[in-house]
Formats: structure tokens, C-alpha cells, sequence
């Protein structure tokens, strides 16, 4: 049974930083594609970062918003996803959800809290 949980959120001044974590069990990163998503209040959902599975290339991808300031990576053995944020604005205020997605799968954790304010 796959499941994912996230951690890390939390509250954070603007311009700091924040690493979020994703615990994939059950899970081969070879396989399955990770993305980072986030929801702000009163908004949809909106894919964040994405990387994508080895046998597909293994490499990473940003949506404009966060390029050059977030950074995504994983670690198979450890079953682990992160998403390293820096220089975080307020506008990046949401919940942020971690995704696994391969052909017929698709799962999602419960989400973390990502709140930059002053």
C-alpha cells in the first residue's frame, strides 16, 4: 500500500527558507514520476515541480514561479522526496501536497502548511 506524508511546513519570514519532505513507502522512484503541487486559499490546485522517473529521463522540471528558487530531488533508497524552497515570498502561502503518478497510479499525501509571512 502506497502512501505518502509530507513535512516541514511551517511559518517562515520572507526571503527565508524551507525543506519539505515527502515519506513515499512502497514506492520506486524508478517507476513513478514525483511532483510537488500547492493549493493557496480560495485558489486551485497548481502543479510546483516535478521529478520525473528514471526510466523516463529522471530529470526536473519547474513551473515560472519557483524556478531558480526551489529546487526537487529524491533519494530512492530512502524512499524520501524533498523540495528545497528559498527565497520564499508570501505569494507562496499554501498547502503543499506531494504526488506519485505512473501509468495507472496516482497518489497524493495529506498535505503540509506553508504559510511566509511577516
Amino acid at each position: 500500500q502506497v502512501q505518502l506524508v509530507e513535512s516541514g511546513g511551517g511559518l517562515v519570514e520572507p526571503g527565508g527558507s524551507l525543506r519539505l519532505s515527502c515519506a513515499a513507502s512502497d514506492l520506486d522512484f524508478n517507476i513513478f514520476t514525483m511532483r510537488w503541487y500547492r493549493q493557496a486559499p480560495g485558489k486551485e490546485r497548481e502543479w510546483v515541480a516535478a521529478l520525473v522517473s528514471s526510466r523516463n529521463g529522471g530529470y526536473t522540471n519547474y513551473a515560472d514561479s519557483v524556478k531558480g528558487r526551489f529546487t526537487i530531488s529524491g533519494d530512492n533508497l530512502k524512499k524520501m522526496l524533498y523540495l528545497q524552497m528559498n527565497d520564499l515570498k508570501p505569494e507562496d502561502t499554501a498547502v503543499y501536497y506531494c504526488n506519485a503518478r505512473a501509468t495507472r497510479d496516482d497518489y497524493w499525501g495529506p498535505g503540509t502548511q506553508v504559510t511566509v509571512s511577516s
